[in-house]
């Protein structure tokens, strides 16, 4: 009975062939699979640089492309006949000698970039890698077949042209050569090219052999997935990608045994945070050591993520074990189970009403930032402790007698909603978390009563939890190994909260996610001038910069529109949305934001049924599309002005809330996989590049 692996790329290119077409190349698969009669024979490939490839007719005039060693065949695509041939006489596949895993080269492109190199190297006598020996690459497991040519590269233009012809595994570490960074700091870009750890001597593996093709797909669980049955097959098949298919680093992340410590994963606009933490989700509810609450920023997001959930965990059973929400709703859980009684919100308006009785000199939206940034957030329960406390974050210094004032009004206020019964969603998670550090009885699980109600909490969208927030997921959970497993990144941040870890008592392991799976190229790099204003803060000690932040593909250019008049801009955006639809694009894949109430129903009306997702800057916060329209991105609008700060109040607080709104306008043009549209009529926003 043969072996079967599937590629990544095979699933796509089925799903796009015409009906008949993949229908019976589904039955052919199957068949050849089950080794039945009818199955397709392999036949080899006259041309081909690897003479272990072969062709499967899989439909009419269609054929699947396979490398075969023994009795293992890894299906690689399926194409119609003379693309198929042509793909099979084109590449050849190896091992990585260091760390086993599979490789991928388009020789036929290389060996036209050869003969172009060799001439040019006549011209240029410099050499990008002269300082570095034959050993030092072979230790970085450059390919003996390819080390000849790597001599003759002269420059970094040179190697960013052969990106797209060579493994990444032979890539990054000559790319951080390149660079001028050490070999040992080379090794390391080749080591995160592993999708799992690497095994300790403790428990050792089979050396690696260079020639053992079936043994390197194992240990390629991004290029190749193994099917043992029909069932098996078909859920390569159907399922998306991302159920099956996970980049090494984000592999690395999510299936490793175990943590001794909480974990922050950080990673720019599409690195898969996620989709990280979709899958250590899976991966702990599978485990079963009890339940699993996987919280992100709102419940709109809870219910799209939930869904992915449905689709990534087939068994029931385990599915049950995960629940997912965001931190108010856990708020109003613990709460309403320890006092009988749901609880009450109050509203903004009230909230400032009450602001405003105070009589204390100062606006309502500084005294509720005061009360949010530095009372609330540091849990300051007495004058004395507010006296003494630091302020960071906060531009404006006050004296004793003004603190003194301050928590006079913030007294009023508390007060008066507890008078009335009403709490803010801030108080609530405070509450909740004090609660949880007595004895409320068990939520969830049916065993023995315990403090905390769940046994793993994985967080994504971290960087806009407030430390009440915090402190209530760390109540919430035991001190043990796999506790916590956190996402997020500051510098898509739309919410004024700057807190690390470690000041609410979260010792996490930091790792670092650096390459965009979802945006090309010209996106991210647009997108990074657009998000602008240096390193962000928050989730870690000190600041995170956006160096190292990579794509791995190219594609258009964002395209950005001035029109005249706000009318004009709707046209156009129903013509440029029309014209996407035509192209074949499915709607739901199309999505439009905007920063105003007023301009998201300007915008629905333009596009009538399109089917069309249109909504709020905000609302775009962890989704992706194949393409996106941003509109109304003018000045004036973006940055709001309500939104604002009073220079004259506090230019701090106003510079904060000015990185606020360029990371929320990041956030939603850095949803676009494909295409990126962006338009305003009148002055530009000043946030957009140049």
């Amino acid at each position: 009975m043969p072996r079967l692996a599937i590629s990544p790329e095979f699933p796509v290119e089925l799903g796009a062939l015409p009906q008949p077409a993949r229908r019976d190349a589904l039955v052919s698969v199957r068949r050849f699979l089950q080794n039945s009669s009818g199955a397709p024979h392999p036949e080899r490939v006259r041309g081909a640089r690897d003479d272990r490839v072969a062709t499967l007719r899989l439909a009419d005039r269609h054929r699947g492309v396979v490398v075969r060693q023994r009795d293992v065949y890894w299906l690689l695509t399926v194409l119609p006949d003379a693309d198929a041939w042509a793909y099979a006489q084109r590449y050849r596949f190896g091992v990585n000698p260091v760390i086993g895993v599979v490789e991928v080269w388009d020789a036929e492109a290389l060996e036209q970039a050869e003969r172009a190199i060799r001439r040019s190297s006549a011209v240029f006598p410099a050499r990008l890698f002269a300082d570095t020996c034959d050993s030092d690459m072979a230790e970085l497991g450059v390919d003996h077949r390819f080390l000849p040519l790597v001599r003759l590269i002269s420059d970094e233009l040179t190697l960013e042209a052969l990106e797209p012809l060579l493994p990444v595994t032979q890539y990054a570490p000559l790319a951080a050569l390149a660079r001028g960074e050490s070999v040992a700091t080379a090794w390391r870009e080749l080591d995160a090219c592993r999708p799992a750890d690497p095994p300790s001597a403790a428990d050792p593996i089979d050396p690696i052999d260079p020639d053992d093709l079936a043994a390197a797909l194992r240990r390629s669980p991004d290029r190749a997935v193994f099917a043992a049955d029909v069932r098996e097959l078909n859920h390569v098949l159907d399922a998306p990608g991302w159920c099956v298919f996970l980049h090494p680093p984000q592999r690395r992340l999510a299936y490793r045994d175990s943590y001794g410590q909480p974990v922050l994963v950080t990673g720019g606009a599409g690195t898969g945070k996620t989709l990280t933490a979709l899958h250590r989700a899976a991966f702990l509810a599978r485990r079963g050591a009890g339940p699993v609450l996987l919280v992100t920023f709102s419940q709109g997001l809870s219910t799209e993520l939930s869904a992915r959930l449905d689709v990534l965990i087939e068994d029931g059973v385990v599915r049950k074990r995960i629940e997912v929400g965001n931190v108010d709703r856990l708020a109003q859980r613990v709460v309403a189970e320890a006092e009988g009684r749901a609880p009450v919100i109050v509203g903004a308006d009230e909230l400032a009403g009450l602001w405003r009785e105070t009589g204390s000199g100062h606006s309502p939206a500084f005294l509720l930032r005061e009360w949010e940034q530095v009372i609330l957030a540091q849990n300051l329960l007495t004058l004395d402790e507010y006296l003494s406390a630091p302020r960071p974050g906060r531009g404006v210094a006050l004296p004793a007698e003004e603190r003194a004032a301050v928590w006079a009004a913030v007294e009023h206020v508390t007060g008066r909603l507890a008078e009335r019964g009403k709490r803010t969603l801030l108080q609530l998670a405070a509450d909740a978390s004090i609660l949880l550090g007595q004895t409320t009885g068990d939520l969830l699980e049916e065993a023995a009563p315990r403090r905390e109600p769940y046994r793993h909490i994985v967080v994504d969208e971290a960087q806009d939890l407030h430390p009440a927030q915090w402190r209530l997921l760390r109540a919430a959970v035991p001190h043990a190994p796999d506790d916590l497993f956190i996402v997020g990144d500051p510098h898509q941040r739309v919410l004024d909260t700057r807190v690390s870890l470690a000041s609410v008592g979260i010792d996490a392991l930091w790792h670092r996610l650096q390459v965009s799976y979802r945006l090309p190229g010209e996106i991210l790099s647009w997108g990074v001038r657009l998000r602008g204003g240096g390193p962000a803060d928050g989730l870690v000690a000190g600041v995170q910069e956006l160096y190292g932040f990579r794509a791995t593909r190219h594609g258009p250019h964002p395209v950005v529109r001035a029109y005249d008049s706000p009318e004009d801009e709707l046209n156009g955006l129903a013509a440029h949305v029309a014209r996407w639809i035509s192209e074949g694009v499915p709607p739901g894949e199309i999505a439009v934001a905007a920063r105003t109430a007023d301009l998201v129903r300007g915008a629905r009306a333009a596009l009538k049924d399109t089917g069309v997702r249109v909504t709020t800057l905000h609302g775009m916060k962890g989704l992706e599309f194949r393409r996106v329209a941003v509109i109304g991105v003018a000045d004036g609008i973006v940055p709001a002005p309500d939104s604002l700060t009073p220079a004259g109040e506090d230019l701090t607080a106003r510079a904060h809330d000015l990185q606020r709104e360029r990371g929320l306008l990041y956030v939603a043009c850095t949803r676009a996989r494909e295409l990126l549209y962006v338009s305003h009529s009148g002055r530009a926003s000043p946030f957009l590049p140049v």
